[in-house]
């Protein structure tokens, strides 16, 4: 007996049915990559911020009794004189250091940005603070800066500066002090991050500027700079969060002093949390203000950047 076989309809899509498996197996496929990533960053990130954040409630301390208090900790916090001075010694330091910073990188970039004979070796140079030992480099530079017997200080004597700075261990001094080596150590990062959005910008534009009679100042404001948009946004981002939990420069350089001079947020949470009172609770309350800080200028930066584009 002939077997009768039915014909699909013709609203049936056969290639249909046969692409939906191929489709999952690929999705299946590309979870498994990134699934492992999405959970140690929820088990180490995550979850510790989320535990922060309960904390900030509470007067959790060393032996461990925290109780929640509510908002309490947030009351005193705007009471602290301490905070309020750790908070402006923050945005003193991050309003100097980041247009320095991005000036210098971008210089930097620019100079760097050229195919000549031992170019490497100069990309080399000054990118290597970024990856010396925080500690040798502040060791380094302390020597340096020492307002007696330091190579800076003496270069000033011998040019006319009867009173040359005290450096770390001024008052005054003390957080340029800080900038300077902060910017020495990080142009190099932010420099290779320039140099890899110049290599974005099609060559093309700068030879029809030039055939357009601009000069090198002018190819460089309405060709590079409008071509390092993306670059210089994220480098923005990156900088900005970077200076505003800085903590390892000041810590070795000067440990907020002289005083209180230097003492900056993340400084004044650790000395919160381990130098004085172990007081958890209290340092969770201004570690949560810091995020608030820096996610709240990320979000004016990106409106900032879309209103750009626009």
């Amino acid at each position: 007996m002939a077997t009768m076989v039915e014909a699909p309809s013709p609203g049936t899509d056969l290639r249909g049915r046969r692409r939906r498996p191929l489709a999952l197996r690929n999705t299946a496929a590309g979870w498994s990559f990134i699934l492992p990533n999405f959970v140690g960053f929820a088990l180490i990130t995550m979850v510790p911020v989320g535990y922060l954040f309960y904390l900030a409630f509470t007067n959790l301390n060393v032996f461990g009794n925290g109780t929640w208090v509510g908002t309490k900790n947030f009351t005193r916090l705007w009471h602290d004189s301490s905070f309020w001075e750790s908070f402006w010694h923050t945005f003193y330091f991050s309003a100097v250091h980041i247009p320095l910073t991005l000036v210098v990188s971008l210089g930097l970039a620019v100079l760097l940005n050229r195919k000549l004979k031992g170019i490497a070796f100069f990309r080399t140079a000054a990118f290597f603070p970024y990856i010396t030992s925080i500690v040798a480099l502040c060791a380094v530079w302390n020597i340096l800066l020492s307002p007696d017997s330091g190579p800076v200080n003496a270069v000033l004597r011998a040019i006319g500066v009867d009173n040359p700075p005290g450096w770390t261990v001024s008052a005054d001094w003390s957080m340029p002090a800080v900038i300077l080596v902060a910017t020495w150590r990080w142009m190099g990062y932010y420099m290779l991050l320039f140099l890899a959005g110049l290599q974005t910008i099609p060559p093309h534009l700068y030879e029809a500027a030039t055939v357009d009679g601009a000069n090198a100042w002018h190819r460089f404001w309405h060709v590079t700079i409008p071509g390092l948009r993306h670059t210089t946004f994220f480098v923005l981002v990156i900088m900005t969060i970077n200076s505003f939990k800085v903590f390892d420069i000041i810590l070795l350089m000067t440990n907020g002093g002289p005083g209180t001079s230097t003492e900056v947020l993340s400084q004044y949470i650790w000395r919160k949390s381990f130098g004085e009172g172990f007081e958890f609770g209290y340092s969770s309350a201004i570690s949560v203000v810091l995020f608030g800080i820096c996610f709240l200028l990320t979000i004016v930066q990106y409106l900032l950047n879309r209103r750009g584009e626009s």
